[in-house]
């Protein structure tokens, strides 16, 4: 029998969920993912970018589905807002601005230090 066939399904998918999450992220802050492996030659497009969030945002709702379908819990591994965000399946630009609300106030802080 194969290693797959003896993994515990929830944890497997929990494991899948946070890859998921993490290769989104690091498509919206523009950072190196597998699949920038795949075609490197396209890296000098600026319209690459915006196709891998898009890959990775596929990626993370299918991982999702598939947990939901099989009766796994995937929102424990995300806020309540990146949870609606998910629900709502459209990549918008307000996902792109908000994933991660923190970052934001982390700016938005910073911002007025300067002000200052």
């Amino acid at each position: 029998m194969s290693d797959f066939a003896n993994k515990d399904l929830p944890t497997f998918f929990s494991e899948q969920i946070r890859r998921a999450k993490v290769n989104f992220e690091r498509a919206l802050d523009c950072k190196h993912t597998d699949f920038d492996d795949l075609y490197p030659y396209m890296n000098e497009q600026p319209q690459f970018f915006w196709y891998k969030r898009y890959v990775a945002w596929s990626e993370l709702l299918t991982v999702v589905r598939l947990a939901g379908e099989l009766g796994i819990d995937w929102k424990n591994e995300f806020s309540e807002q990146q949870i609606a965000f998910i629900e709502g399946k459209v990549l918008q630009g307000k996902v792109l601005d908000y994933w991660n609300p923190e970052v934001e106030q982390e700016t938005t802080y910073s911002q007025v230090e300067e002000e200052k």
